[in-house]
């Protein structure tokens, strides 16, 4: 029985019970103590206001209706405490997600939880100024995981990249690889103070002159330099895993469409902005921002939060009912403006779009000391560094592996440890040394599914056979929430637990005893929690390699 059945059952009694559920979420958890049952639910406790009487009377009561007729997958219900309900499943009910898991083998853990949704994740959206550096990397892992996840609930997912092909930071770019073109560095003074610095800079000009372009041809420059960088971000993301967007948005086309001046025209329109000391501003503390807010500066040109609207209109429009934009924690400030923007436009955006997965950045330690520079890159590590050092695999691991906006240190010796300390290898490992069992006994899991699945789990006694069935059974749920909270790291966190219930496991219990049924159901349960690693790696975009 898995989580979202139990928790539909128990729903059905309460409204069965109290004639209501008056707004109360139903939920359920493992217990601490495996000794209190499977599941506990704390309902009684939530409905001990609404329905004006004692937790324990609720839960007695919901326990009589749950008890009668009761339900086959169900061996008993026990009060505990204030009124919590502790519920113990039968044996059968206990494995039934192995059974499923050998069935449906790469489609366990795909729900409907967001069936027939929209969803745009807009990711990486990196300036094409320079190789991707780790907190490209870190969006790239989290937006990617995240995707899957989505699409594991049934979710229509589009993956966008917003390129930021206008403005200064492009004129920077431009004039940097003229300079180094002309031969001068940033010690000449002609330099610019916050021009860029890298090899990357040194290699773009060497290039672009031995390609027969003029030094002097700004213009081509600019547009030889963004193809360059652009293409060489798309080669780091294809070596990362990040195989596709569904499209590459250019900042520049929302000028020269005229979406820019669109949007600026609709918000005077709407009566929300005003001119003061020869600005234009938006008055976005209508909506909840600190203060208002300049679109338009004194000296001409508009400030970047303008475009960010003009593009948000056009993800609304493209019918994306819900927008996740992943960037990095030095973007909080722009969530309150663009959303008042789009509030003051009033044509029927919903407050608190889009939403934000708001990601710290990256600290890189190695042989105990932080890593600030990158010989080509300039001041900053790149993505392609961490793939040189560590590899795919451990990247996208470690940087899904933490609350997005927690602060993250990457530990390259970590990473390349083969033991238990490093938590890739040691996931990895469970499923290579499932896979080396399964070899060892002669059986094929995937062409020999549907006999794994027909085994007689019944002979499954050891509590630890119980207790990694018991973590198999949580995946789908798992999947669900993560796709609800926007949560892709409680993924490598839950499949270091199955490794874990698995390793543990296989010390306590031989796996190939004589008994043909008992080795069969061993077997079985070995190749589920396989299937579990596997699916689970997949979506992180990470390995499950077959040996190690």
């Amino acid at each position: 029985m898995q989580k979202e059945q139990l928790v539909d059952w128990l729903a059905a009694g309460v409204q069965r019970a109290f004639g209501d559920r008056h707004g109360v979420n139903v939920a359920v958890e493992r217990p601490r103590n495996p000794e209190h049952g499977d599941w506990a639910t704390n309902v009684a406790l939530q409905l001990a206001k609404p329905l004006g009487k004692s937790p324990r009377d609720i839960a007695m009561a919901l326990k009589a209706v749950l008890e009668a007729p009761g339900h086959s997958a169900i061996a008993g219900l026990d009060i505990a405490g204030p009124g919590f309900i502790n519920i113990r499943l039968v044996r059968a009910a206990r494995f039934s997600a192995v059974t499923e898991t050998l069935v449906r083998g790469a489609d366990f853990g795909r729900g409907t939880s967001r069936a027939g949704q929209r969803v745009m994740v807009e990711f990486v959206s990196a300036n094409p100024t320079g190789p991707l550096h780790t907190g490209h990397a870190r969006q790239a892992a989290l937006g990617d995981t995240l995707c899957n996840i989505l699409e594991t609930q049934g979710a229509f997912v589009h993956r966008e990249f917003y390129y930021n092909d206008a403005g200064n930071q492009i004129d920077n770019l431009a004039r940097s690889v003229q300079l180094r073109a002309r031969g001068i560095g940033p010690e000449h003074p002609e330099w610019p103070e916050d021009g860029y610095r890298g090899e990357y800079i040194v290699e773009l000009a060497q290039r672009f002159v031995a390609e027969g372009g003029d030094a002097a041809d700004q213009d081509a420059i600019r547009r030889f330099a963004v193809e360059a960088l652009r293409a060489e971000q798309d080669r780091d993301l294809t070596a990362f895993g990040v195989r596709r967007f569904d499209c590459y948005y250019l900042e520049s086309s929302l000028y020269t469409d005229g979406r820019v001046e669109r949007t600026v025209e609709a918000l005077r329109a709407s009566g929300h902005t005003y001119e003061q000391d020869g600005a234009l501003w938006l008055r976005t503390t209508a909506f909840g921002d600190d203060k208002d807010r300049v679109m338009r500066k004194a000296a001409g040109g508009y400030t970047y939060f303008v475009p960010d609207v003009a593009y948000h209109v056009t993800k609304w429009e493209r019918g994306f009912t819900q927008v996740i934009n992943i960037q990095g924690t030095d973007h909080h400030g722009t969530i309150a403006r663009v959303r008042a923007g789009l509030q003051a436009l009033n044509i029927g955006i919903p407050a608190g779009y889009p939403d934000y997965l708001l990601h710290s950045m990256v600290r890189v330690m190695r042989n105990g000391q932080e890593v600030k520079l990158s010989k080509r890159a300039g001041s900053f590590v790149s993505l392609g560094d961490l793939i040189e050092w560590v590899g795919k695999d451990a990247v996208r691991f470690f940087l899904v592996s933490r609350k997005a906006d927690s602060e993250f240190v990457f530990d390259i010796d970590l990473a390349l440890l083969q033991n238990e300390e490093n938590p890739v290898f040691y996931v990895q490992y469970a499923h290579a040394r499932i896979c080396s069992v399964l070899r060892e006994a002669g059986v094929d899991a995937a062409a020999e599914a549907s006999a794994l699945a027909r085994a007689n789990l019944g002979l499954l006694t050891h509590e630890k056979a119980e207790a990694l069935a018991a973590k198999l059974a949580d995946y789908p749920a798992l999947l669900a929430t993560a796709a609800r909270d926007l949560a892709p790291h409680v993924l490598p966190f839950y499949l270091r637990e199955v490794a874990a219930a698995f390793h543990a496991w296989y010390a306590a219990e031989r796996i190939r005893v004589e008994d043909p049924e008992s080795r069969l159901a061993r077997l079985a349960l070995a190749a589920a929690a396989a299937q579990v690693l596997k699916n689970g790696l997949a979506l992180m975009g990470v390995s499950a390699p077959e040996k190690m």
